[in-house]
């Protein structure tokens, strides 16, 4: 069975990588994607769907949306495509956008509490759903985004990992499209007809703007030196932790010791020193 598209092609190979190098999915997985009804989570799925028809192993699929009750969002559209498609589904219907200014912290952004919240009860619904693995959509670009927004706002050097275990231990964290650029997920979902859906959160644009200029300096970068996200995302995997200044990895009471070890190494004559 041939893929529909280069464009399917060329994601599927990006995602079948993804799945080997980190090991996400293995024979018999049940996978809970988490499906917002935007383009990532969209084309998640959709090529999700693809892959577990052609893999050499089983694994099955339900769609879960998290319905945070804003007025206006569309869980409707989200029902009826995954109907349409045969795609198994589950909608939980919440007051997560009515208790947020409650909770809301002077220093946390209503999108990060409502991402936390929504976390939270995905964890809950893998466990109704009998979930061994939720999946979410995120992209090449969010990993790259994130490390940069930690770097420069947060100064803390970290991104995200393509699969993640909770604290607790109970669940698996899975991000299949993390060798996929963000414009593959967008010209993917439109391909496939996939109605997208935006965010009903009156504030969420506007407190976003840190995001917005990590998006527009990646791009103004990929103009002008072409291949630097691919490069960035590199060096994701690439860490070099004995170059870097946190003396978690680097105690100076460990170091000094190593340290005066191989200069007495190095002080030591060799046979054929001279005399």
């Amino acid at each position: 069975m041939s893929y529909r598209t280069e464009l399917e092609a060329r994601l599927a190979k990006k995602v079948t990588k993804a799945i080997v190098d980190h090991h996400l999915i293995q024979d018999g997985d049940r996978i809970m994607v988490g499906v917002s009804g935007g383009k990532d989570s969209w084309a998640l799925l959709q090529m999700l769907d693809v892959l577990s028809r052609r893999a050499p192993i089983k694994f099955s699929l339900v769609a879960v949306n998290v319905d945070s009750g804003y007025r206006d969002y569309k869980h409707d559209v989200i029902a009826r495509t995954c109907e349409e498609r045969g795609w198994e589904y589950r909608i939980e219907h919440t007051a997560i956008g009515e208790v947020i200014d409650d909770l809301l912290k002077p220093t946390e952004t209503p999108c990060s509490l409502c991402a936390r919240m929504r976390r939270g009860v995905l964890y809950r619904l893998a466990d109704e759903v009998g979930a061994t693995k939720i999946a979410l959509g995120h992209h090449a670009d969010d990993f790259i985004e994130t490390l940069l927004l930690n770097l420069f706002f947060a100064g803390t050097l970290k991104a995200m990992p393509a699969k993640l275990v909770s604290d607790n231990e109970r669940h698996v964290v899975i991000r299949p499209l993390v060798y996929a650029g963000e414009d593959e997920a967008r010209l993917y979902a439109k391909e496939c007809g996939l109605p997208i859906i935006s965010c009903c959160c009156s504030v969420c644009g506007d407190l976003s703007l840190q995001r917005q200029r990590i998006k527009r300096l990646l791009t103004e970068l990929e103009i002008e030196h072409p291949g630097v996200k691919q490069s960035m995302l590199k060096a994701l995997g690439n860490v070099a932790p004995r170059h870097l200044l946190d003396v978690r990895l680097n105690p100076p009471a460990e170091l000094r010791p190593l340290v005066l070890s191989l200069r007495s190494v190095r002080e030591v004559p060799g046979p054929n020193a001279p005399a």
